[in-house]
């Protein structure tokens, strides 16, 4: 029987460090950007957006009990005064209507105490209960090269192998300090897919060269995350494990351990996803971000248009 993937789960429980002060007010979740429609949205929601338009139905937010009032807030239509106040902006009612329909889509859960990206994964456990479910990061923005998403290009690799299935992009060895690491061998090439013959979170260049090296990669090229994944439920099984036998890495459960576990009890793929990932965790992915965003959208046009017109002048 062929499963389908109508959950995702999204984790914003960071506490947004990297982008002290402004964090003191805002979740970095919640930071603006301007979509490639044109419209002002915080990350959040161009993120959920994503889910839904790629076929998910449901979607569990992983956040701090402090903050999610935050989210909460922005997760609603208009009120009554504020709706009057725009009532001739057609753009706005929209958005609010869409706004409400999300919020009937969207749980929320908590991770009461910081300790790391499996921990805070596992807490969607009941949520997502024994079906396969999309792991998106609240932090990160993803801008498809094509017409289809990039969750969608990823639930459609799922949809074919019917397995745990992770995106991919080939990065540089310079920047494996900032990324989970897989080797793999190859066995599809529309999109390439591979299947995962080894997991480590951000390794050394030396370790990278001897264990994580993917025949038909350049040299010094490496598959690491994109920040998005398909799982079975069984990951919850693995991070579980973890926890008990207190397996952390400085001091948090790490999810790439998990996926790591994961690997060694059932089949477990890669693929490449046509696009890129911007990192909004960190000021200048957030500034990436926007101007990968700009230049995918109606700005890049409007830009166009600008600069046309001042030249004929």
């Amino acid at each position: 029987m062929c499963k389908a993937v109508t959950k995702a789960v999204i984790t914003a429980a960071g506490l947004g460090t990297r982008h002290y002060p402004a964090t003191n007010s805002v979740q970095k979740e919640l930071f603006p950007l301007v979509d490639r429609d044109g419209i002002t949205k915080p990350v959040i929601q161009i993120i959920a957006e994503e889910a839904l338009a790629a076929g998910i139905e449901e979607i569990c937010i992983v956040t701090r009990p402090a903050v999610v009032s935050q989210f909460q807030a922005h997760f609603q239509s208009l009120s009554p005064a504020r709706r009057a106040a725009l009532a001739d902006k057609q753009w706005a009612v929209a958005q609010s209507q869409k706004l409400a329909r999300m919020k009937a889509a969207i749980t929320y859960v908590y991770q009461e105490t910081p300790a790391g990206f499996g921990h805070a994964v596992y807490q969607a456990r009941q949520f997502v209960g024994d079906e396969p479910f999309l792991l998106m990061l609240g932090d990160h923005v993803y801008v498809s090269n094509q017409q289809r998403n990039c969750a969608r290009q990823l639930l459609e690799v799922f949809e074919k192998h019917q397995v745990t299935v992770s995106a991919v992009q080939r990065t540089p060895e310079s920047k494996l300090h900032l990324f989970g690491t897989v080797a793999g061998r190859q066995i599809a090439d529309a999109p390439p897919t591979y299947e995962a013959l080894q997991l480590h979170e951000k390794p050394s260049v030396e370790y990278a060269r001897c264990h994580l090296r993917t025949p038909g990669l350049a040299d010094g090229e490496y598959l690491c995350f994109f920040g998005m994944h398909v799982f079975e439920p069984q990951i919850f099984d693995c991070l579980a494990d973890l926890m008990r036998n207190q397996a952390q890495e400085q001091g948090e459960i790490q999810l790439t351990s998990a996926q790591e576990l994961l690997r060694t009890r059932q089949r477990y793929l890669v693929c490449e996803i046509e696009g890129q990932r911007y990192d909004i965790g960190v000021p200048e992915g957030l500034v990436e971000a926007q101007m990968g965003l700009a230049l995918a959208g109606v700005l890049r046009d409007r830009i166009v248009e600008q600069l046309a017109a001042a030249n004929r002048r």
